[in-house]
């Protein structure tokens, strides 16, 4: 079972963006009751997802109009959300560094 750091960032986003309330909240549920033990794992369960260096992985929301990226610490069985934002927004940043 996965401990996600701070959903209080999902909650905040989709209710800014509320097309993306159940996708999220979906994602939210997945990733607490998986037992991720490598990226092999996740791909297993979200097949367009992008493993990236630094132990981090992009999740497509909402068709890939929004980017979730998140930390993992597979040891701990720890998900760190990083990012969350829009495709436009997402292209700005560093996904393996945020």
């Amino acid at each position: 079972m996965e401990r996600i750091i701070a959903k209080r960032t999902l909650r905040e986003f989709w209710e800014k963006h509320p097309e993306t309330e159940q996708y999220l909240k979906t994602w939210y549920d997945t990733a607490s009751n998986s037992d991720w033990k490598t990226p092999n794992d996740i791909k297993n369960t979200y097949a367009n997802a992008s493993i990236l260096k630094n132990e981090r992985v992009v999740f497509n929301v909402k068709g890939n109009d929004y980017r979730l990226i998140v930390k993992f610490n597979f040891e701990k069985s720890w998900i760190f959300i990083r990012f969350i934002g829009t495709h436009a927004e997402y292209d700005k940043i560093d996904a393996n560094t945020i």
